[in-house]
């Protein structure tokens, strides 16, 4: 079998690839389990590296899963394995594969094998395989999927971790609208949009800032500009999904 080329097995060429737009993390939530069901996985579970900057301080950081609040999975998995798969992804892009207590097959077609990463069977309850994905200091992570017995087919495999790769460029670019919304919004525009979002017309925002009429309207109209909306109600909305208001 010849091997998967750099590009679909997830070392990949940043400028080629197309990057959603997406409006907050739950609009990830439909292709995560969509790409759950293309693994035959029965959970998911998105984790970046965080503190990147400073190796000895390097973590992961479970960003989103499906185990549900009463599952301590994610921990599980941080647990067993989180210090190789830190120094697995500044090496390697393989996939990674591990079996559960309960399930000792190799997860993965065994043609495959050469280009998967065995991590140590039985640590783990569950089965699984977790894609590295790279993309600079603050887009490193894995997309892990988990199951009683988690064995995709190798095309499906490379379709997974090209996904991956979306899925994890998505969240950066997320993270980069957020700090770009925050440069741009000043103090004035958030508190006007906060009480906005509390139901004040601007009579009302006017007289708790000590502002006029005229200039609450301009901040608001401001913040309507910069976060990309076609009015207030948009606006406030979108500042409620980027956490800059409550």
């Amino acid at each position: 079998m010849g091997q998967p080329s750099t590009r679909t097995m997830g070392n990949t060429d940043i400028r080629s690839m197309r990057v959603s737009r997406v409006s907050s993390r739950s609009d990830l939530f439909p292709r995560l389990v969509a790409m759950q069901k293309l693994a035959d996985a029965q959970n998911f579970g998105v984790f970046r590296v965080s503190g990147s900057g400073v190796p000895a301080k390097q973590r992961l950081v479970c960003e989103l899963e499906n185990w549900g609040p009463s599952s301590n999975a994610a921990k599980a998995f941080v647990d067993a394995y989180g210090e190789f798969l830190l120094e697995h992804i500044d090496k390697s892009l393989l996939p990674l594969t591990w079996a559960g207590g309960h399930d000792r097959a190799a997860p993965g077609p065994a043609a495959f094998a050469p280009f998967l990463t065995r991590l140590k069977d039985g640590v783990l309850p569950f089965s699984g395989m977790a894609f590295p994905v790279r993309l600079g200091a603050n887009g490193n992570g894995y997309v892990v999927f988990t199951g009683d017995y988690v064995e995709p087919g190798s095309d499906t495999i490379i379709e997974l971790h090209g996904r991956s790769s979306h899925i994890m460029m998505d969240l950066l670019s997320l993270d980069e609208r957020r700090a770009a919304a925050s440069e741009a919004l000043s103090e004035r525009e958030i508190a006007c949009l906060q009480l906005a979002g509390d139901g004040r017309i601007s009579e009302e925002i006017a007289d708790k800032l000590g502002l006029s009429v005229h200039t609450v309207n301009a901040y608001l109209g401001s913040a309507t500009i910069k976060l990309d909306s076609v009015n207030r109600i948009q606006a406030i909305a979108k500042a409620i999904r980027l956490g800059y208001i409550s």
